[in-house]
């Protein structure tokens, strides 16, 4: 007895044509631990002194980024993405401005978060 497609259990072929959450991770650029809680300290200060509001994080085939908001319906004021593509070259960490400036790039992410890390002046 051959199935036909009317036959068929519906839910083998969703199983089928879905890819499983183990095969969707790999191909994935993410950030780290360690980079993750440098960039929300970093938030968590800006956001103290009343620069930024918001922010979103996105995990790309190519490149994570982190973007920084002044407002949540403008276009971030900064990026802060991850390219290993460029790690042997110029480094792959950047700071990109809004209007696509990029800021500054390299290989340590503490390094090229200085860019827009303000330090305590003393007054």
């Amino acid at each position: 007895m051959s199935l036909t497609p009317e036959d068929a259990d519906p839910s083998e072929q969703r199983a089928v044509a879905r890819p499983t959450a183990a095969n969707a991770q790999p191909n994935r650029v993410t950030f780290n631990r360690l980079e993750l809680n440098r960039t929300l300290n970093l938030y968590g200060r800006m956001v103290a002194d009343g620069e930024w509001r918001d922010y979103a994080i996105d995990f790309l085939k190519d490149r994570a980024v982190f973007s920084v908001f002044r407002r949540a319906s403008e276009v971030p004021i900064y990026r802060i993405e991850k390219d290993p593509r460029l790690a042997r070259k110029q480094g792959m960490y950047s700071v990109i401005s809004a209007t696509g400036l990029i800021l500054r790039r390299g290989h340590e992410l503490e390094r090229v978060l200085l860019v827009i890390d303000r330090k305590l002046a003393v007054v």
